[in-house]
């Protein structure tokens, strides 16, 4: 039947149905009709069918921090390109974060990013709105009105709200419409002009640094709060050993917080800011070795949340600034899944299942949406996998506008085939 699509011959990979096993997914309507030995007279029925023999098939992934830069530095990137590039790396979702040019602080600023998703036709294009206005961290921006619109959290992403008075308000609001808080943990005290991860590389290169205690005194200073409040609390990016303890701690209380981790974080240290690379300069930055064993470690004991990209992409003339003036940030939305493949996977750190949940059901139940699984009647997001695959990373193939990515030239395993969403076909790689 024109509106169904067979996927079959797959290895079915969805956590939070404990599906690890070859069989069949049925789309129908776009939801998820029937997962399992498809009956052979409604197989052959279907007119579109997708033979994924030898390949992964897992529900669309999820990233819950990506900056597609509109309104406000479309060339860098607009949501059309960011939502192309989300579903090339296998994203049927993502959650835009709100430090645009203006502020996402109103209810017209979530529908206008929302109205903009829906235009691009690609990914499910999601929202959080800023905490404070104008990212400043003096006043509460509208949060009610913005939940009303469908924001599925509030972030000052790109800062961290200063004030504790402002944070406990910011909590106690969220509460209120059932949303998650998710901070850029960064006391700026502990910051000033710091560039990159402060320590013997940074005083070598004379170059500002930044002490973990910027991330680790906010984080800790913020489950304090959460203890108060028994609000949802995300922390975001963390890339230090003692963040993760103070997260290990509070998630032994019981306490409902989470996080998340990217893959700069976990495959990257400072030691590759000794050229002064402005592609290695990312907030919070790059750490040591010691902290990249620490938060794979976390990971492998379950105590990290999601594995988040933290798109951010921006203009080759910015990144050419000198080291102090250049921007922070690295682009790797389409590369991510491989990236986390070489940093997870390949050593044997986790397996696919844990992987796929860390990237579907784990961030979609964090903000709230009813995805990251293949349970009948889901809307139908899929995401297909060549695990085997293997190829070099080459930015000039990036559907993203910006080139900012220091992983070009990597060789790499684990390719993205095909990215459904809603029983659509947005991207296929063999027709390219």
């Amino acid at each position: 039947m024109a509106n169904e699509l067979l996927i079959k011959n797959g290895h079915v990979i969805d956590p939070a149905n404990g599906i690890d096993k070859k069989c069949d997914v049925l789309i129908s309507d776009a939801l998820v009709s029937q997962v399992g030995r498809i009956d052979p007279e409604i197989a052959e029925s279907v007119e579109r069918v997708i033979d994924a023999k030898g390949k992964l098939v897992v529900p669309g992934l999820i990233d819950m921090h990506v900056h597609f830069r509109e309104p406000g530095d479309e060339e860098e990137e607009t949501i059309a390109s960011g939502s192309a590039a989300a579903v090339a790396g296998g994203f049927t979702s993502v959650v835009c974060m709100p430090n645009t040019k203006p502020t996402i602080q109103s209810e017209t600023d979530v529908e206008y990013v929302h109205r903009k998703g829906r235009q691009a036709r690609k990914t499910h294009v999601y929202v959080m709105g800023a905490i404070t206005r104008g990212r400043a961290g003096v006043e509460l921006a509208e949060m009610g009105f913005m939940s009303e619109a469908g924001a599925v959290g509030f972030t000052d992403d790109g800062d961290g709200v200063q004030d504790p008075s402002i944070m406990l308000r910011a909590l106690k609001y969220a509460k209120m419409f059932d949303k998650v808080i998710s901070q850029h943990c960064q006391d700026d005290h502990y910051v000033g002009e710091g560039v990159m991860n402060a320590g013997y590389n940074s005083t070598v290169l004379g170059l500002p640094g930044i002490d973990g205690l910027a991330e680790e005194a906010m984080l800790w200073r913020d489950i304090q709060l959460v203890k108060k409040t028994e609000v949802r609390y995300h922390a975001q990016h963390l890339s230090t050993a003692a963040s993760i303890e103070i997260i290990r701690q509070a998630k032994k209380e019981s306490l409902p917080v989470s996080c998340e981790v990217t893959p700069h974080h976990l495959l990257l240290t400072e030691q590759c800011c000794v050229d002064y690379d402005t592609n290695y300069k990312v907030s919070p930055p790059l750490r040591s070795v010691e902290d990249i064993e620490a938060l794979k470690q976390a990971i492998a004991d379950g105590v990290v949340d999601v594995l988040a990209t933290d798109h951010a992409p921006h203009l080759q003339s910015e990144k050419e600034l000198e080291f102090l003036a250049a921007p922070f940030g690295i682009a790797s939305l389409e590369c991510a899944l491989s990236l986390y493949i070489k940093a997870l996977i390949e050593p044997g750190i986790i397996g696919w299942s844990e992987l796929i949940r860390m990237m579907s059901s784990n961030p979609g139940r964090i903000i709230g949406v009813d995805k990251g699984t293949l349970s009948k009647s889901k809307q139908g997001d899929v995401t297909i996998i060549d695990p085997d695959f293997e190829y070099v990373i080459d930015v000039n193939k990036f559907h993203s506008k910006s080139r900012n990515c220091p992983y070009h030239g990597w060789a790499v395993k684990g390719k993205v085939e095909k990215t459904i969403v809603g029983g659509e076909i947005r991207y296929s790689a063999d027709t390219l």
